[in-house]
């Protein structure tokens, strides 16, 4: 048995003889031509030909993962009109006297080359596209059929990496899992592999040679491991977690579209906490109603330095076009406490968890929280964002960040830059302090989350990374559920909304008292998302 590891993608159990995606070779040479107008006529009608097939892709994919997720078709018809794009074509073309197939070529791999070389991942994902792109003109210039996958049944797909276009005319029915060697989590193709309910799994490296072609493998998408020719122990253990996804999933068919209503007809939103893009497609599978939790700080965890506008841009659209108008809830910054972050340069300090943290950061360098604050309401264009900011203790905090946003959106309208301008604006809930100013507090915004894990821990003084105060760390602590009581009371007194985006959200001993409350929102981890709308329908 050969067991490889790479990135997990989508989650799910596929087992299945492994098919190579086999891409039809197209050998580019440069050839000298005299009619250079002919020549780059050849290069538009071909380009037009592909503009058609990119619009007939658009429409499948439409049907099959939805408008969002279909929009990179758009994006590759955009790419294709590209002056630059065309101009490079032409101009190799009549300078250098050169068939259409080698100017393309050299373009792609030019434009290719410099995406690659940028320092923002959204752009360095555009290398793919455009090469994706090219490829399709050169196909239609020289005759050769597209890539295709030979296999009459249904089987796992490996590849060095899968184009959009490449994964989108798949034929759904034949294809089990995605197993690729390299890619990237925030890629469309990653995007698209999760929407479609795919296990997928990339990154795997030179391991994942073409010799495996046509062999038996299991690809665990919830461990990110592929195991070719497994042997019987194996085999038993990836049937047994393939048997418990199936069930799940059945539980998802039984449950998905229906409301989150009790029995005597209360409702409540159930959204899911995610801390990732590419934890988008649990949310997805698992039928969320919104995000009630983003955690944009895996934006700085993941950087070797300050993410820069227009990275947290295009994350931040990327969650909220694939949300479809739900809604998408994010969380500014919260680093510090348990979080640190070497570029930032905190000090160390005896109690980090009562220290300089989160909203704290964010007042004391406006610079960093200004970058972000910009890239949030650029992105609330694309969808149904709201911006919810951690940590807080007092109303003129809140008047400050107000301040802020003010100033923000002055400057964005300054430089005639998109934003959306009526973005609902809401707290966390995690500490003492701001339980007992919440309703001054809930004057001034449109919504408040309860953060549980760390209103429990202030609450009751214990430090929730001490394990060896874990007997007396009790989240069910009636000073804990009064905390909340009474910042919901507090909330509706004043025509707010609130949830909890805290663990104890999850917690279904506690579903029915929260209903009691009059909670309006629990958001879960995806996987809960099933069991808690299931507990609430039981009521």
């Amino acid at each position: 048995m050969i067991t490889l590891t790479g990135k997990r993608v989508f989650s799910g159990v596929a087992i299945g003889k492994i098919s190579f995606y086999k891409r039809s070779e197209k050998v580019i040479k440069r050839e000298h031509v005299e009619d250079i107008d002919a020549e780059f006529q050849r290069f538009i009608d071909a380009k037009d030909i592909a503009m058609e097939q990119l619009k007939g892709l658009y429409d499948k994919a439409m049907k099959d993962v939805g408008e969002a997720n279909a929009a990179i078709f758009e994006v590759h018809q955009m790419m294709l009109e590209d002056l630059d794009y065309m101009e490079s074509i032409e101009n190799i073309i009549k300078s250098q006297k050169v068939n259409a197939e080698y100017a393309i070529a050299t373009t792609a791999d030019n434009f290719a080359e410099i995406f690659a070389s940028m320092d923002d991942a959204y752009m360095q994902g555009r290398a793919a596209d455009v090469k994706d792109v090219s490829e399709r003109v050169l196909g239609i210039l020289t005759g050769v059929e597209e890539s295709v996958v030979q296999t009459d049944e249904p089987a796992i797909i490996a590849a060095d990496d899968l184009a959009p276009s490449e994964t989108v005319q798949l034929d759904k029915s034949k294809v089990l899992a995605f197993a690729t060697m390299f890619g990237s989590s925030n890629s469309h193709t990653a995007i698209l592999a999760r929407t479609m309910n795919i296990p997928a799994i990339i990154g795997l490296g030179e391991e994942l040679k073409p010799e495996y072609d046509g062999k038996l493998a299991i690809v665990d998408g919830f461990t990110g491991n592929i195991y070719i020719e497994p042997d019987a122990k194996t085999m038993d253990e990836m049937r047994e977690k393939q048997r418990k996804d199936q069930e799940e999933k059945a539980l998802l068919e039984l449950l998905k579209g229906k409301e989150n209503v009790t029995k005597s007809g209360q409702k409540i939103n159930v959204y899911a906490n995610i801390g990732n893009v590419s934890d988008l497609g649990a949310a997805l599978k698992n039928d969320a109603g919104g995000i009630g939790l983003f955690r944009s700080e895996f934006l700085y965890l993941e950087n070797d330095t300050f993410p820069t506008e227009e990275q947290q841009f295009s994350v931040y659209k990327q969650v909220a076009e694939g949300m479809a108008g739900k809604k998408v809830i994010i969380r500014t910054l919260d680093i510090g406490a348990d979080k640190q972050v070497d570029y930032f340069n905190l000090d160390k300090e005896e109690n980090p968890a009562l220290g300089y943290r989160a909203i704290r950061i964010c007042l004391t360098r406006p610079e960093i929280f200004r970058t972000q604050l910009r890239a949030l309401y650029r992105a609330a264009v694309f969808g149904n964002i709201s911006i919810m900011f951690p940590m807080i203790i007092s109303v003129a905090e809140v008047r400050k960040i107000k301040e802020i946003i003010a100033d923000v959106k002055e400057e964005l309208k300054n430089e005639d830059i998109p934003y959306k301008e009526d973005v609902e604006i809401g707290i966390m809930i995690e500490t003492p302090a701001s339980v007992m100013v919440s309703r001054e507090l809930a004057k001034e915004v449109d919504f408040f989350s309860v953060g549980t894990n760390d209103l429990t821990q202030y609450t009751l003084a214990i430090d929730r990374q001490n394990s060896k105060l874990d007997a007396f760390y009790d989240p069910h602590h009636p000073a804990v559920l009064s905390m909340i009581r009474m910042a919901a009371e507090n909330a509706h007194a004043e025509g707010k909304w609130i949830g909890i985006c805290g663990e104890l959200g999850a917690d279904l001993e506690l579903t029915e008292e929260f209903l009691a409350m009059g909670l309006d929102e629990l958001s879960v981890s995806p996987s809960m998302v099933l069991p808690l709308r299931k507990r609430i329908r039981d009521l």
